[in-house]
């Protein structure tokens, strides 16, 4: 069997530069699923782009700090309002809620209420590795399986709204919540293997793509 899903060969996706994100990877994760991604910072770009990627790692006061400098805020803001192929990963997700523990008295892009609290307990923070995904229904872009993350804050309450998976990691946490073709994934689909892989796959035809 093929490692590249080719039913959605030639979408353009748009992978906004954060500045703090792994680009490489997610390039080649996207290249594997069929995609034709490429990486901007034009606000104009972002906003009329068939799908977008907001990735992200690092701290949440820089990635608002670039977002806001490109003028990125509005144009992400909008694209999920309206409900338009947008695809968060890791700190991507934090980055749509309202604010994170991490950085206090910074605003997020408000988008998906909630805000982003650190690990307690005694476990080990950050969390790095393969960990379950398990959402609430199965009828959706997200199944059931295992994921790799690397994060150490996490959203605790699913947001009014949105379809969610959760993950336990100390207690459990928001893994994923997704609303159409916008999915917010804490984890990185990128680099988890067939499943991850899939999962692209599913974003890309729900962006548009043509039906696996």
């Amino acid at each position: 069997m093929s490692n590249r899903l080719n039913s959605n060969e030639g979408l353009d996706v748009c992978i906004v530069r954060t500045g703090i994100a792994n680009l490489a990877s997610v390039l080649a994760g996207l290249r594997r699923a069929g995609a034709r991604p490429r990486v901007t910072e034009k606000p104009a770009e972002v906003a009329s782009a068939p799908a977008v990627v907001l990735p992200g790692v690092g701290a949440f006061g820089a990635g608002m700090q670039v977002l806001r400098e490109n003028d990125l805020v509005a144009p992400l803001q909008q694209r999920i309002a309206d409900g338009r192929p947008t695809l968060a990963v890791c700190l991507g997700l934090q980055l749509l809620l309202e604010s994170s523990e991490e950085s206090p008295g910074e605003k997020g892009l408000g988008v998906v209420p909630g805000q982003a609290r650190r690990f307690t307990g005694d476990i080990r923070v950050p969390q790095l590795g393969w960990n379950r995904v398990q959402p609430e229904h199965e009828d959706g872009l997200l199944r059931t399986g295992h994921a790799y993350f690397a994060n150490s804050y996490r959203l605790t309450e699913p947001p009014e709204g949105w379809r969610c998976a959760r993950t336990e990691h100390g207690a459990p946490f928001v893994s994923a919540f997704e609303r159409g073709p916008v999915l917010a994934c804490q984890f990185h689909p990128e680099l988890s293997a067939r499943w991850g892989l899939e999962l692209l796959g599913r974003w890309l035809t729900a962006a548009g793509g043509e039906p696996c």
